[in-house]
């Protein structure tokens, strides 16, 4: 046998074993010698970027934003103390109508025809438009309607109230009629019972 077919086999089973040895180490490593040799490159993803950008935000009150609500919730307190006034007024005015006294509101009038003093003995009646149920339930349900049922505008309300109330007597000249101070007592309780529901404590004094 000549020396070079020596050669040529030896050179051949040599590269075979290479190849086996390959094949087994990549099946046991699940790696390939080339990905062995290939270095790992780390490249920050843009989660953490996005991330590091959001903590340094500022963030600047919106002024205008903040002067609507203030102005709309001023606007609902007076609003509220516009129909206290006047509600309160009315039920005034339609007692002293049952009572025959027109003294104040009739310029000196001292006379109410008996149809007329007939319709407000009627309306300021317990069950009455003007009595003190029903007059204390619109103005709750008027104070209801204004903060859309918001427990924690009920101790603002109460306060448009009481200035609504002081208001009317304002515009009466005086005290109101017994009628509208018990009218002023059912609202403070009926606030009170809002504020229970809730689970908020009262200020009613």
């Amino acid at each position: 046998m000549s020396v070079n077919g020596v050669t040529s086999s030896t050179s051949t089973y040599e590269t075979y074993q290479k190849s086996q040895t390959s094949a087994v180490k990549e099946q046991t490593t699940g790696k390939s010698p080339a990905a062995e040799d290939t270095g790992v490159v780390y490249e920050p993803s843009n989660e953490t970027a996005s991330k590091n950008d959001s903590v340094k935000k500022t963030y600047t009150q919106n002024t205008e934003l903040v002067n609507k609500l203030k102005a709309d919730q001023a606007n609902r307190q007076q609003q509220l103390q516009s129909i206290v006034d006047q509600l309160m007024s009315k039920q005034g005015e339609t007692y002293n109508k049952a009572n025959g006294i027109w003294s104040i509101l009739a310029g000196g009038n001292l006379t109410v025809d008996p149809a007329t003093k007939a319709q407000a003995q009627k309306d300021i009646a317990e069950d009455g438009y003007w009595g003190v149920e029903q007059t204390s339930d619109r103005i709750i349900d008027f104070a209801t309607a204004l903060t859309g049922g918001d427990p924690d505008k009920i101790e603002e309300m109460r306060d448009a109230f009481k200035k609504g109330y002081k208001q009317a007597e304002k515009t009466w000249g005086g005290e109101l009629p017994d009628i509208s101070k018990r009218t002023y007592d059912a609202v403070m309780q009926k606030f009170d019972k809002m504020a229970e529901d809730a689970g908020l404590t009262t200020t009613n004094n």
